[in-house]
């Protein structure tokens, strides 16, 4: 069954010291793509997850926000350079001798100083790290999947409904057709008598000019054409592949043989057949749109 291209996900998971969690937010695009957004200290991670979303998708563009938080109490050891501390004091001591002034550095003036005292973070393991958000990405496409799937048949069900709809528009088309010429033939002799009367017309001159119209109001290729395509499309709706293409360009082929049928056609009853088969692909065609 077919699948839609728009859906949401999310995933959390927890190890390392951290919780990680993961949204996925899915929309209509005519490739696939995959954008990831988590923290600076963490983009080496982008490439691992962008796999994850791409082996689900084949259409489509995937926004990831990946937020990390840490989980419990993080012990970080401050750690104090007593050497530059030193170095300090006595540059502070030889400056206030040579402009004359007293040395009162003390250490509260001392620890303010740049680097003198630094807090010591504890070393992250970025392959737990990777394990987590691995785990968590991949709950939030599970989800994110799940909804395409539910969405996708929702559009079957409303295109098989559309289907349904042009097929009948086309029957009627059909069954119209062979009177087309055969009304033109009696509106062709009303017209003469109008203007001539009753004077004799040349029956075999009238045969051939309704043969002509007959020719070139003939839509039986165009209908043919136009029911293989429904066919292509219904056994398309019903494949597991991703098809999205394959009906976009079925819908531009089937407008193609209406608007053929519209302009040789010459028959009001058949246009406004046309005019409500038109509507209803515009319809599919919008909904096509949706399908990965």
């Amino acid at each position: 069954m077919i699948k839609s291209m728009t859906g949401y996900g999310r995933g959390e998971a927890c190890g390392a010291g951290k919780r990680v969690t993961v949204e996925a937010k899915a929309v209509n695009h005519r490739y696939s793509e995959v954008v990831v957004r988590l923290p600076k200290a963490y983009m080496v991670l982008e490439d691992s997850i962008k796999k994850i979303f791409l082996q689900g998708i084949s259409r489509g563009r995937v926004d990831v926000f990946v937020n990390l938080e840490t989980d419990g109490e993080v012990t970080r050891q401050v750690k104090v350079d007593k050497q530059l501390a030193l170095r300090y004091y006595k540059s502070l001591r030889d400056l206030a001798q040579e402009l004359e002034l007293s040395c009162d550095v003390g250490i509260n003036a001392l620890y303010s100083l740049p680097e003198v005292i630094t807090l010591d973070e504890p070393e992250e393991d970025m392959d737990e790290v990777a394990r987590v958000v691995d785990a968590a990405a991949r709950q939030a496409l599970d989800g994110m999947m799940g909804m395409r799937i539910q969405e996708g048949s929702s559009l079957a069900e409303d295109l098989f409904l559309r289907l349904t709809a042009l097929r009948r528009r086309i029957k009627a088309v059909e069954e119209r057709s062979p009177f087309v010429a055969a009304d033109y033939s009696h509106r062709l002799q009303e017209r003469i008598k109008e203007l001539f009367g009753q004077t004799p017309v040349d029956e075999q001159r009238l045969a051939m000019e309704v043969a002509l119209f007959a020719d070139r109001s003939n839509i039986t290729e165009e209908l043919v054409r136009l029911n293989s395509h429904l066919e292509q499309f219904q056994k398309a709706l019903a494949s597991s592949e991703p098809v999205g293409r394959k009906l976009d360009f079925l819908v531009q082929e089937m407008n193609r043989e209406v608007n053929t049928i519209g302009s040789k056609s010459n028959d009001l009853e058949i246009s406004r057949h046309v005019v409500d088969l038109k509507s209803e692909m515009e319809k599919i065609r919008e909904q096509v749109q949706n399908v990965e």
